[in-house]
């Protein structure tokens, strides 16, 4: 599209932004770290354990300014912006020590300051800000939104939706879209009848049985107190891509909230949030595509090179931090490796760096350095030999949720067993291009499944004293050391 006026407007505004926190950040160094990933990814963990590894003594080997001791201390500050909630640490560090449940999912952007004053190598001694901004990775794919006319949305969200396991998943939503004349006159019942179907489609593809990641628009799906709003009542009809709307037809009235909807909802989160970000972590859950199948595989790696291409990447410069500040860190983050054994733990890590490997080639020549690691920001298993007649199985012990299942026993959330949660391959290739590479969720029963992996509860943990207990990780401290130890030299 056009590069409009209001485009000018909001450069305008958001080289303005940049001057202001340059000017701030000059006297008081600080890093805004974003941190996305989609459903069900691991977002409020991650925070949650950096925070309390910094602040109570968590164990960073990896992490050279915390393990070489050059780190005085680390602690919260309040909340820098006012518009936005605060994270709230201490309720999630709660949930994941003494209730030993899985803090609940991020549906807003939330923020919190943490103040690290450390020692440069020289023994100069220093103080750098780090503020964590939380926000769902559902919003960043709504960015390519701005770019996008309502004709083109709708025509990219039908052929989608018309591809296997989507095309069962939407057969309500398809039926009333036939019934449905774009050039009629506009017909409030009839758009509310189609944005609750769109909206309902876009929920079973989140199921876990299906898993899909590629769901614009994010908000359909977490509206909070844009809900019922006409800017969140809408959805795409059969038009043609270069089409014109005829005045007061249902096709214009949805055209007129598809545009109230990124202006609503889309740029002031890109002007007052996305944009002003340095480094970004972005979590996936590859395991929940396994579950799932190749279809869910596939839908990752598109959102994931969609989430990529959002970005404004490049190596940070000072004209670029006065009028228009770039990503220069990036790091993509396979969560959940302690449902693997350690012998796993590369081959996920090379799953998620050929789900990218597309969007990353794309960004080679920016300056941004970019990395994929596999973690677990809270470990919930431990390792062990598993007897299984003459051999010995590499298995992975921990409490199961409640409800879950396998070989057709049903967990309580209290015992702990002992399960073996298979090999993944050492070639990732073909979990991409194979012929039927593997079998999932979305087309076979759990027991006919490639893959399966259980979801564990939060481990117990002992605590020494009244200190609070560290919480065990699978390489956070490879994550903090890519995403801000630079900044600690």
């Amino acid at each position: 599209m056009a590069f409009s006026f209001q485009d000018m407007v909001e450069e305008a505004r958001l080289s303005a932004r940049a001057l202001i926190d340059y000017g701030e950040h000059f006297f008081n160094p600080t890093v805004r770290l974003g941190v996305t990933g989609l459903s069900r990814a691991g977002k409020t963990v991650f925070i949650t354990a950096l925070i309390h590894g910094l602040t109570r003594g968590g164990r960073f080997p990896v992490f050279e300014a915390y393990a070489s001791g050059r780190i005085a201390r680390a602690h919260l500050a309040p909340q820098p912006d006012d518009a936005v909630p605060r994270f709230a640490y201490e309720s999630h560090l709660r949930a994941l020590v003494e209730e030993r449940r899985w803090p609940n999912s991020t549906v807003d952007i939330s923020e919190l300051r943490l103040v690290i004053d450390y020692q440069r190598p020289n023994g100069a001694d220093r103080t750098l800000t780090l503020d964590i901004v939380d926000y769902p990775g559902e919003w960043l794919l709504d960015l390519p939104l701005l770019q996008k006319s309502y004709e083109q949305w709708s025509a990219e969200s039908l052929a989608l939706s018309r591809e296997a396991p989507r095309a069962h998943l939407a057969t309500e939503w398809h039926t009333h879209l036939a019934t449905l004349k774009p050039e009629a006159r506009e017909d409030e019942q009839a758009t509310l009848k189609a944005a609750k179907l769109f909206t309902d489609y876009l929920r079973a593809c989140r199921d876990e049985r299906f898993a899909m990641s590629l769901l614009p628009p994010g908000r359909f799906l977490m509206p909070g107190n844009l809900a019922d709003t006409p800017a969140l009542t809408f959805a795409p009809l059969d038009v043609p891509a270069g089409g014109q709307a005829p005045e007061g037809s249902l096709w214009a009235m949805m055209v007129r909230r598809f545009e109230a909807y990124k202006d609503v909802v889309v740029r002031p989160f890109f002007r007052d949030h996305f944009a002003r970000l340095d480094r970004q972590i972005v979590l996936a859950d590859a395991l929940a595509a396994f579950n799932s199948g190749p279809e869910a595989l596939h839908d990752l790696e598109a959102a994931l090179a969609g989430i990529l291409d959002c970005f404004n990447i490049g190596r940070s410069t000072l004209l670029s931090s006065l009028f228009r500040p770039r990503i220069d860190r990036i790091l993509f983050a396979a969560t959940k490796a302690d449902h693997l054994h350690h012998f796993s733990h590369d081959r996920l890590e090379a799953v998620l760096r050929r789900a990218v490997s597309g969007a990353v080639v794309r960004a080679e020549d920016t300056g941004a350095a970019i990395d994929v690691v596999a973690l677990a920001a809270v470990r919930a298993t431990r390792e062990a030999q598993v007897a299984h007649g003459r051999d010995k199985l590499p298995s992975i012990l921990g409490t199961p949720v409640a409800g879950e299942s396998a070989g057709g026993e049903f967990f309580d959330g209290n015992t702990e067993v002992a399960t073996f949660p298979g090999d993944l391959p050492v070639d990732p290739e073909p979990l991409f291009n194979g012929a039927d590479a593997f079998r999932g969720l979305a087309r076979e029963a759990a027991e006919k499944s490639d893959f399966r992996f259980l979801r564990f509860r939060p481990p117990k943990l002992a605590r020494e004293g009244n200190d609070e207990p560290v919480l065990p990780h699978i390489r956070l401290d490879r994550a903090l050391q890519f995403l801000i130890g630079d900044r600690l030299s």
